[in-house]
């Protein structure tokens, strides 16, 4: 991969570790970050980013925080709500007609009974 054996012999690895109680967003948000990214949470309540793409401890470094800002923009807004709808007359329709063509098809293939 990328680095090759340089991998091995440096230290370029970076690790971005932010505590989340202390970030200046609101509790919904903060509580969306935890359960869309509950598994590089640890258990003192620290978001943790690992990042070992680059041989350049900068790069990884710009890697790691653009990836914290991502996830933050992604969890920034709330998700939509659901408005449940009732199924359309047509929708209703083509759905009684597929099923009556299936068990059409179906009483096709029986044998007929000889009692």
């Amino acid at each position: 991969g990328p680095g090759g054996q340089h991998v091995n012999k440096a230290s370029t690895a970076v690790e971005l570790s932010v505590d989340l109680n202390n970030l200046p967003f609101t509790p919904g948000v903060i509580k969306r970050l935890k359960t869309k990214h509950q598994g590089k949470i640890n258990k003192l309540g620290r978001l943790i980013i690992q990042v070992d793409s680059f041989r350049s401890q900068l790069q990884n470094r710009k890697q790691a925080t653009d990836r914290l800002i991502g996830m933050l923009n992604e969890v920034r807004t709330p998700p939509k709500k659901r408005i449940a709808t009732k199924p359309t007359n047509s929708s209703k329709k083509k759905r009684l007609d597929n099923k009556k063509k299936k068990g059409q098809k179906k009483s096709q293939r029986q044998s007929p009974r000889l009692d």
